[in-house]
């Protein structure tokens, strides 16, 4: 895995070996921050990360010059590799919270400007997770929030959608509060 755009590009962060989930692919990930770079100015962007993985979303957020990201995960091995990230590339303004997602978005108080999750393919909830961040206060008016997802799930009748991208087996629905 590999940084795909920006000032960190062509970096490649150490990720845990005992990481069990399904990071986004690089050409996934590349071809998301050129749709996101025609909608909006990343620059200066107050990011949350849902279901952080590896963080890799953040690193590409952060080489493009993201002003902060809020990264949550629960697995504890995930979180020990992004701090470990995070101290070795001096990325004071990466808070990572050991949390449970969802548990996160009814709590947190903080507005965002862009709100990403990549929950697990598999998780019961994840057609509702639209409706839940929507819905809550975590984005500011005009906000944007990507949900990753497989090739079975639709959420387009969720209002807000603006469109779903497809790359391979992985999809990012768009949406706007």
């Amino acid at each position: 895995m590999r940084i795909t755009g920006g000032s960190y590009k062509g970096r490649r962060p150490k990720v845990s070996k005992s990481f069990k989930g399904r990071p986004t692919t690089d050409f996934g990930r590349e071809s998301l921050f050129n749709v996101l770079r025609s909608r909006l100015d990343i620059e200066g962007l107050a990011v949350l990360e849902l279901f952080a993985g590896t963080g890799m979303i953040a690193l590409e957020f952060f080489s493009r010059g993201c002003e902060s990201v809020v990264s949550v995960e629960k697995d504890p091995a995930a979180v020990r590799g992004m701090h470990s990230i995070a101290r070795s590339w001096e990325l004071d303004q990466w808070q990572i919270v050991r949390a449970d997602a969802m548990g996160f978005v009814k709590k947190s108080l903080t507005q965002y400007d862009l709100v990403f999750a990549d929950p697990p393919f598999d998780l019961p909830e994840l057609k509702k997770i639209p409706e839940w961040v929507l819905e809550s206060t975590l984005l500011v008016p005009d906000g944007w929030f990507i949900l990753e997802h497989g090739e079975r799930t639709d959420v387009s009748h969720i209002p807000g959608f603006k469109e779903t991208r497809k790359y391979g087996h992985v999809h990012f629905s768009l949406f706007q509060k």
